[in-house]
């Protein structure tokens, strides 16, 4: 490609998804199984063409698809499911693909407030089984009121621990899909306002808040750059204040539906490297926030 330029640092990936098997093998069912019809509906959909929205692979997959694009290391993200038994299915097999993979891999936990004691218990678990922050979560999806006194338990534990928190953001302007959820902008400020300690990681560019230079007093507010290329035009990339963003691609969605349907790394790396995105977006940014070696 004209003017395109190889990245020549390291990467970390900062918002990667990825499944049990039984997950990959039948989504449909799995979901029916555990009553996680919202995943269901964003997951297994198809776009107009018929090509899937995204993929389902395997932990050797995924590790393939990162050494392909140049990806040292990536952050394992749970899902805002909504019943707390499968946030912890999930999270144990984060668990085991830490132990895998414990030079490739980091992971953030899920939970659901609505499980009361459960849920903070859950945390603690995970920070005790070495996972580095907790998300990516979504109130708005998983049906928790902002006042929630489970909900604001957890996010002052959170701080308490030093563990980040990744949530879903949707930008008001983007256009409709099935499973959609609409998540007010002023919601997220007034989180982060709320509890300073709580260090926030705002996916998807902060649905538009990265580039509101209001917002960037915020100090205890990230943003990652997930699904950017469905969102947003290349642009972005240096837009939004550089010591605040983490590379994210979003994988397994498919980024660019017009190259095929297969997941992968490389689209977007490229994109961001043509774009000219600060080096630190690629890594130094979470190495810090995450306190990765």
């Amino acid at each position: 490609m004209a003017g395109c330029r190889e990245p020549s640092h390291v990467i970390i990936d900062a918002h990667v998804h990825l499944y049990p098997a039984a997950a990959n093998q039948s989504p449909a069912a799995w979901a029916e199984a555990r009553r996680e019809a919202h995943w269901a509906k964003l997951a297994t959909r198809r776009r107009k063409d018929g090509s899937p929205v995204q993929g389902f692979p395997s932990l050797t997959d995924l590790v393939r698809d990162m050494d392909a694009a140049g990806i040292a290391q990536a952050v394992l993200l749970g899902w805002y499911w909504e019943h707390h038994e499968t946030c912890v299915e999930h999270n144990r097999f984060y668990a085991a693909c830490l132990q895998a993979e414990p030079q490739r891999f980091k992971a953030f936990a899920t939970g659901h407030p609505g499980a009361g004691a459960a849920a903070l218990d859950e945390v603690r678990w995970a920070r005790d089984a070495g996972f580095s922050g907790l998300g990516e979560l979504s109130p708005h999806s998983q049906g928790v009121a902002l006042g929630d006194p489970t909900w604001r338990k957890l996010l002052k534990l959170a701080g308490d621990l030093r563990l980040p928190v990744n949530l879903h953001v949707t930008d008001p302007h983007s256009k409709p899909f099935p499973g959609r959820v609409d998540t007010p902008l002023a919601d997220f400020v007034g989180l982060a306002r709320e509890f300073p300690e709580t260090k926030f990681i705002l996916a998807h560019w902060g649905g538009g808040l990265a580039f509101d230079r209001e917002n960037h007093v915020l100090r205890n507010v990230y943003y990652d750059t997930a699904a950017s290329p469905l969102l947003y035009g290349a642009d972005v990339w240096r837009k939004a204040p550089a010591g605040r963003v983490l590379f994210g691609s979003d994988y397994p969605l498919v980024l660019y539906p017009r190259g095929g349907s297969q997941a992968e790394f490389q689209g977007i790396v490229r994109e961001a490297t043509t774009a000219g995105a600060e080096p630190a977006i690629f890594a130094a940014n979470a190495r810090q926030l995450l306190s990765l070696g």
